[in-house]
């Protein structure tokens, strides 16, 4: 059957994937973005298809759908550290407002609402792996914590919905994702390091290289996702890769994937760069019968492959751009 499906932050990089998904099992989706951090570029394929809805949006001042809402997916949030870093009191307004606002739309058109929350939650962690049980070691003064502590605030708003209003709600907590539609200045350790590799540029890896990070392919993530919007299940749930990596084997794999001559340099460590962090998804595995299945070199070659095209088309773009006013010069 057919639902009406609100995804807020869906002009995003997990955001337009999941419109895809929901739209190719047959689903009607209302996108809402403001494309502070989104493109329109990942959702511009869509808007010709009837089922979808595109509606811009800061959810923090207003969520203006209109008609039936059958489900809301809350991924309105700056997600990269660049990104968050510079927009520190937007990304604290989008969880906090933004959230209030999607679970009242929810609550009002009895809907379930999913809220994406993060591993960030987890801080530094100082147990591992992380079970949804962990309780997180977060620097809540910190410069990080502008995300952190939005999204460990809009996880205690949603529980308090569900448990003073009874509005149907899911957690997720998602750990690092990576694939097609990363914009080349997320500033996320993945397209940073493919872009230095094909680029023949050194890889930057911040300290010693020894940190871990677990790689999720955005396929396998929006997977998961759905597979928690229509369970019954509230959570909060881990969806992420359990294999683990450190950030010095990330960069090895990309340059030998690459045939890349770049070499490997190290930089200062930011601050409350987390040292480890790999998800337990025994909860995941047991109550939705999920896990990832894509390789890391078959989703970095991938990844890489819309790197490349989105160069080439930038680089075309400049070309026209360059050739017009060529044109226009030798004219006047």
């Amino acid at each position: 059957m057919s639902r009406r499906l609100v995804v807020l932050g869906g002009g995003g990089f997990l955001g337009s994937h999941l419109c895809d998904h929901l739209l190719a099992r047959g689903d009607e989706v209302v996108c809402v973005d403001d494309f502070s951090t989104g493109r329109r570029a990942n959702v511009a394929h869509l808007r010709q298809d009837p089922r979808f809805t595109l509606v811009e949006a800061d959810i923090s001042e207003s969520l203006p759908v209109e008609g039936p809402v059958s489900g809301v997916f809350n991924l309105a949030s700056p997600a990269s550290p660049p990104d968050y870093l510079a927009r520190p009191l937007q990304t604290l307004a989008v969880g906090s407002e933004g959230t209030r606002r999607g679970l009242a739309l929810a609550r009002d058109h009895r809907a379930r609402f999913l809220l994406a929350s993060t591993s960030e939650v987890y801080g530094d962690p100082d147990v591992h792996p992380q079970p949804e049980s962990y309780w997180g070691n977060v620097n809540s003064v910190g410069p990080r914590s502008v995300y952190d502590e939005a999204k460990r605030f809009a996880e205690a708003l949603t529980m308090a919905h569900h448990r003073t209003l009874g509005t149907d709600v899911a957690i997720v907590r998602i750990f690092n994702t990576y694939g097609p539609r990363l914009r080349p200045d997320d500033g996320r350790v993945v397209s940073n390091f493919l872009l230095q590799a094909m680029k023949g540029e050194p890889l930057t890896v911040y300290g010693d290289g020894s940190q871990t990070r677990s790689l999720c392919y955005v396929d396998d993530e929006v997977r998961g996702l759905v597979a928690l919007f229509d369970s019954d299940l509230t959570g909060p749930v881990n969806l992420g890769n359990p294999d683990e990596y450190t950030v010095l084997q990330l960069a090895s794999t990309v340059v030998d994937l690459l045939g890349s001559s770049s070499p490997i340099i190290h930089l200062p460590l930011p601050v409350d760069d987390p040292t480890r962090r790999r998800p337990d998804i025994s909860l995941a595995r047991s109550a939705l019968g999920w896990e990832p299945t894509t390789h890391l070199r078959d989703g970095l070659a991938l990844t890489a492959a819309f790197l490349a095209e989105e160069a080439r088309a930038t680089a075309e773009d400049l070309a026209a751009v360059d050739g017009a006013r060529s044109g226009n010069n030798g004219s006047e």
